[in-house]
């Protein structure tokens, strides 16, 4: 693929005037980077001190540990005793079973629901 352009005088000064102007604009670019590579540097340098510092003040504010107890002679503790538990069944009065069998037959009527909506025949208990 080609592209002929005829030549003309105006292209041609528009031509050294564009490539004029770009090669005036580089060397300020070049300038442009330094600050930034410094600062960068300060950044860096501040970041670290700022670590040091935090370390330091952390390490100087520390407390002692207090004195441990010496654990190479065993103390002698005498073993806790255990409270005899009784355990007894738990007998319903008669409203407390009334109520768990009312519970119970609610449950199966959801159950019973739920199987006809999902398309599931319905348990007969």
């Amino acid at each position: 693929m080609c592209i002929r352009i005829p030549e003309s005088a105006e292209f041609d000064e528009r031509l050294r005037a564009s490539l004029e102007r770009a090669a005036a604009e580089r060397p300020a670019a070049r300038s442009a980077r330094r600050p930034a590579f410094r600062l960068w540097w300060a950044s860096s340098l501040t970041g670290i001190a700022a670590a040091v510092l935090v370390i330091a003040v952390l390490n100087l504010a520390r407390q002692e540990p207090p004195d441990r107890p010496d654990l190479s002679v065993a103390a002698v503790v005498e073993p806790l005793e255990m409270p005899l538990l009784k355990a007894r069944k738990a007998v319903m009065t008669t409203p407390l079973e009334k109520e768990l069998d009312l519970l119970e037959s609610d449950i199966r009527k959801a159950e019973n629901v739920l199987r006809e909506d999902i398309g599931i025949a319905p348990r007969d208990d």
